[in-house]
C-alpha cells in the first residue's frame, strides 16, 4: 500500500506541475480571461488539493514522515526535507493557489490574468523548490 500511495503522489506531482503551468500559460495568452481559462485554473486547484490529501495520507503512513519526527532528524537535511519542509511548503503552495482562485472568482476579466500569474506562479515555484528530486519515484 505504501508503494502505491508513493507512486500516486509522485504521478500526481507531474499532473499538478503540468496543470499549474497550463493555467499560467493560458492566463498569459488569453486577454481578457475567458471562462475556459477560469475552468483550467479551477481544475489546477482541484488537482493540487487532491495531491495534498494524498501527501497527507503518505505523511502519516510512511516511515519517512511523521513517524521519524525528532530533534535528531532536524539536524539531517534529507530527513528534515521529508518531515517538515516538503509538507509545510506544500501547504503554503495550496493556500496560495486557493487564495488565487478565490480572487480570480471575484475579479473581472481584465485583472484575472494577473491574479493567476501571481498566485499560481508562486505556488508552482514553492512546489518545485521542495520536491525531493533525489528520491522522486518517477525518476528512479
Amino acid at each position: 500500500m505504501l508503494t502505491g500511495i508513493t507512486h500516486l503522489h509522485s504521478t500526481l506531482a507531474i499532473l499538478v506541475i503540468l496543470a499549474l503551468l497550463f493555467s499560467i500559460i493560458s492566463a498569459l495568452i488569453s486577454k481578457p480571461i475567458s471562462e475556459k481559462v477560469r475552468k483550467i485554473a479551477k481544475i489546477s486547484m482541484i488537482t493540487l488539493h487532491v495531491q495534498f490529501l494524498v501527501g497527507l495520507i503518505l505523511y502519516f503512513i510512511s516511515p519517512l514522515g511523521f513517524a521519524s519526527f525528532s530533534g535528531a532528524a532536524m539536524k539531517d537535511s534529507a530527513a528534515r526535507l521529508f518531515i517538515l519542509e516538503h509538507p509545510f511548503v506544500g501547504l503554503i503552495a495550496v493556500v496560495l493557489v486557493t487564495i488565487g482562485h478565490a480572487k480570480l472568482k471575484r475579479s473581472d476579466n481584465n485583472s484575472g490574468g494577473k491574479t493567476i500569474l501571481l498566485y499560481y506562479s508562486l505556488g508552482l515555484l514553492l512546489i518545485l523548490s521542495r520536491i525531493p528530486w533525489s528520491s522522486w519515484s518517477i525518476l528512479n
